[in-house]
Order: structure tokens, then sequence, then C-alpha cells
């Protein structure tokens, strides 16, 4: 993907190859590649990379449900919880919100690997903060 003049450019995203595959205020869908870029020493997805699909995915929805003139979303809180390994391949992290509030926004983000099998689960709280020049 060219990443080139989108707000993706020269962040985590690009450097891990994350992709937007949908994005509405009520479902965030995101893709990774799995291969040495985001392996830990033996080979398998780090947990550390899934957690950066988890929280980019629920900040992205938070994105899409606020005023970005003038607020941003900012990972406030993240817990996952690793449930099986992948050495290869691309893994799909899918964001539905559990809350929606002025100051916060709670995402539930499961991680599947290619045949559909549970990866990570994650639950995301992302603050809504006012936007600073």
């Amino acid at each position: 993907m060219d990443y080139k003049g989108t707000p993706f450019a020269d962040t985590m995203f690009e450097h891990l190859g994350i992709e937007m595959v949908e994005g509405t205020k009520d479902k965030v869908i995101l893709s990774m590649p799995v291969g040495p870029k985001v392996h830990q020493p033996y080979g398998l997805l780090h947990g550390g990379a899934s957690v950066v699909l988890a929280e980019s995915a629920a900040s992205v929805g938070t994105a899409l449900n606020i005023d970005p003139e003038t607020q941003w979303a900012v990972g406030m809180e993240i817990n996952a919880n690793h449930v099986s390994s992948v050495r290869d391949g691309v893994v799909t992290a899918v964001a539905l919100p559990l809350h929606r509030g002025k100051h916060s926004m709670v995402w539930e983000v499961t991680i599947k690997n290619q045949d559909g099998k549970l990866v990570c689960i994650s639950r995301t709280t992302v603050a809504v903060i006012p936007k600073r020049a």
C-alpha cells in the first residue's frame, strides 16, 4: 500500500504494513502482514505487534466518532490476551464499540489469522481529548 499523502504515512501503520479494510463509526477492520518485521525471536507474531494492531483499530474507530477539527483520539488503556500463535500470513483485527462517551470510548478488538482462528482478544480504552495547536 502507498501511504504517501495519508495520515498513516511515516507512522507505525506504515512501518508494520497495517491496512484499513473497513472503517465506520460502528466497526473498524484492519489487516497486518505477519513476517520477520513483526516476529519475536522464536519466529512468531510478537504480542506487542498485536497490541499495536488492536490499539490502532480502536483509535481509528474513536477518530471516526469524534470531531477531527477539535478533538484527538489517543490510547489510554489496553489489555490483550494472546491465545494462539501465528508464523506468517495476515492477521485481521475487528474493532467494535462497547462504550462511546464524550471523553472516552471502549472497544473490543478481536484479531484472527487467515483461517479465522482467534489469535488475540483485546479491550482498548481510547481517550477523547481537545486538539492542541
